[in-house]
């Protein structure tokens, strides 16, 4: 595996590289959700690239930029093992210049959910992404449904600006109690763990509701609440379709029911697609 540090440098080597490139773009602190994109990439794909990056842009002031966990050695020896080809590990001064242009977010959709709660996350998410994905010149970027609306808004850059990389949805990942996994969950105490798992319990519910015949989409959401009372705050829980236009009835195969609230200081988001 070769780490790289510099976009001039991992350019020239991409020029070097004949086949297929799958790229994995990660902010480090890697656990089992990441691994699986990982894996999936070095399955679809003749070569590897993964970064690692703690984008500064798409933290908000007051948010936990400089407490957000770094695993810089236990990352490196999880790509390795992996069999990652290529590991990116750019400095900030590399990714970014003093006086940048910029990319925004579409103005609704870029700004409801995640996009109202955090005025300008997706602004400096998807400034990052278009980098990482023109440096990597990837042929297939991995990115996992838990971060739905992300997901959602990528996919509509690379369609907007004709990008040719092909964006692959990769499905969530939940630890043996189902909590779906994420980098903050370290911050949880045992019992903050077992309250924040009344959000995958509230989808679960949601579903039942739904292959019951339920499509109603104000009776799901009420008891959907009844079963995020153990959440210190419910921030939204919302239902969608796939290109997040609110929804009043439920549609399957597209449907997209989100919920996010924070659990002892820690903000947590879900979803599940139906």
């Amino acid at each position: 595996m070769k780490i790289i540090t510099t976009t001039e440098e991992l350019q020239k080597l991409r020029k070097e590289i004949d086949g297929s490139v799958g790229f994995v773009p990660t902010m480090g602190a890697l656990h089992n959700g990441h691994l699986s994109l990982i894996r999936q990439a070095r399955d679809e794909n003749e070569h590897l690239i993964v970064s690692i990056f703690v984008n500064p842009t798409q933290f908000l002031e007051g948010e936990d930029l400089d407490a957000y966990p770094r695993k810089e050695e236990a990352d490196i020896r999880i790509c390795e093992l992996a069999k990652v080809d290529i590991l990116f590990m750019p400095s900030i001064s590399s990714m970014y210049e003093k006086d940048e242009l910029c990319i925004g977010a579409p103005a609704i959709r870029g700004y409801i959910l995640e996009g109202q709660k955090r005025a300008g996350h997706f602004d400096g998410m998807l400034q990052i992404v278009m980098k990482l994905l023109n440096i990597s010149s990837a042929t297939r970027a991995y990115f996992g449904k838990k971060d739905a609306q992300q997901l959602s808004l990528i996919s509509q850059m690379v369609k907007n600006y004709f990008m040719s990389v092909s964006i692959v949805p990769c499905e969530i990942i939940r630890d043996e109690s189902g909590l779906a996994l994420s980098s903050r969950n370290i911050y949880l105490n045992s019992d903050e763990k077992g309250r924040a798992l009344s959000l995958s319990r509230s989808l679960k519910e949601a579903t039942k509701m739904i292959m019951s015949g339920e499509k109603s989409v104000v009776n799901i959401k009420e008891n959907m609440h009844f079963h995020l009372k153990d959440i210190d705050s419910v921030e939204y829980v919302c239902i969608v379709d796939r290109e997040f236009n609110i929804r009043d009835e439920i549609e399957i195969g597209d449907s997209i029911i989100l919920v996010a609230g924070k659990v002892g200081g820690v903000r947590l988001i879900d979803n599940i697609w139906i």
